[in-house]
């Protein structure tokens, strides 16, 4: 297990990426450099390997698939995800590791909006997305992540190996943010000043289509993580909708003891039993969600012992009183050991 894994998901960045290696290995000596390439048609493979990076592929065209490849393949105790455009400052790495390793922290953002990325960047578009997708989070899930796009973000072990990833393209960012904001992360926002891209170098992200992607994507896990907000929304305003429609049809009725409009009843009738329909499907949803939050809590306490004893056997197979297979033997004991506890604690749950 490597101590510190910088990730570098790559597409076409020849004109930065030797230089956002050679930065990383200068600010983190001991960090181990993983350049995954998605399917590059310039050098992006040879210069990131004559940078010093470890170079891998992952076929699947997208953000998201690169950074779902990395985070199964990679083992590390601190993680550090960054863009191969040379736009996020290496210098700030530092600090965002020492959050990581020393005061705990699951998830260690980059906050650009808090610093020179309004001036420096120069699509305007981009500028109105960040605004709005930070504003949408904070309101539905009540987070105080500041850049919820960044691409600049520092993980811990156990963050990483469990956290399910979905997303194919750049809402990878925004999954990952609502990810740690509901399941109670530790998350800490490190202010970085920001450049645009060198002259030459060609933003990925399509401002229409990725940005309605994130929207989309909100909404979805609005719609995972609370259900019964998101079918409790609906439900009132179709329940508005059937009271709207009819109470003039029972003010008719009490004044002349007719119902001339039997359709308009009928659909309020319809609409009245569909609102109790999906406030009945938001509870259910909910506490389907408590149970999973339990499954949750185990999963973490599990990666958490890896970790240890992934620690413990690094130090053991260092040390000159222990042979390699006798320590190995006791690595391959412990880790067995550990589960055992899991199922215990499952079925006590």
């Amino acid at each position: 297990m490597d101590d510190i894994a910088v990730l570098i998901p790559c597409y076409n960045e020849d004109k930065t990426i030797e230089k956002v290696v050679s930065d990383f290995k200068r600010m983190l000596p001991d960090a181990i450099i993983y350049v995954y390439d998605n399917n590059s048609t310039d050098d992006t493979e040879k210069l990131a390997k004559k940078a010093g990076a470890v170079v891998r592929h992952e076929y699947q065209q997208g953000k998201g698939n690169v950074v779902r490849r990395m985070f199964q393949e990679i083992d590390a105790h601190c993680y550090i995800l960054v863009d191969g455009d040379d736009t996020y400052p290496a210098e700030s790495a530092a600090k965002m590791v020492k959050l990581v390793q020393e005061h705990n922290a699951d998830m260690v953002v980059g906050d650009r909006l808090s610093s020179t990325y309004f001036e420096e960047n120069k699509r305007p578009f981009h500028n109105i997305g960040n605004c709005l997708v930070r504003g949408m989070v904070s309101k539905l899930f009540h987070g105080s992540i500041r850049d919820i796009m960044t691409g600049y973000r520092a993980f811990s072990y156990r963050f990483v190996k469990t956290f399910p990833i979905l997303s194919c393209r750049f809402e990878i960012e925004t999954e990952m943010s609502i990810h740690a904001i509901d399941k109670r992360m530790q998350v800490e926002n490190v202010i970085i000043p920001y450049r645009d891209r060198p002259e030459g170098s060609v933003s990925k992200l399509n401002t229409f289509l990725d940005g309605w992607s994130v929207i989309k994507t909100l909404i979805r896990l609005f719609r995972i993580y609370n259900p019964f907000a998101f079918f409790g929304i609906i439900s009132i305003m179709l329940f508005l909708i059937s009271l709207v429609m009819f109470v003039p049809v029972l003010i008719t009725y009490i004044e002349t003891g007719l119902v001339p409009r039997y359709p308009t009843l009928i659909v309020s009738g319809f609409l009245s039993v569909a609102a109790i329909q999906l406030a009945g499907i938001g509870i259910s949803l909910q506490n389907m969600l408590h149970k999973n939050r339990q499954d949750f809590e185990l999963e973490l306490y599990h990666a958490e012992i890896q970790e240890r004893t992934e620690k413990d056997c690094n130090i053991k197979n260092k040390s000159p009183s222990y042979t390699s297979n006798r320590a190995s033997r006791s690595c391959q004991n412990r880790l067995k050991a550990a589960k055992p506890n899991i199922s215990i604690w499952r079925r006590l749950c």
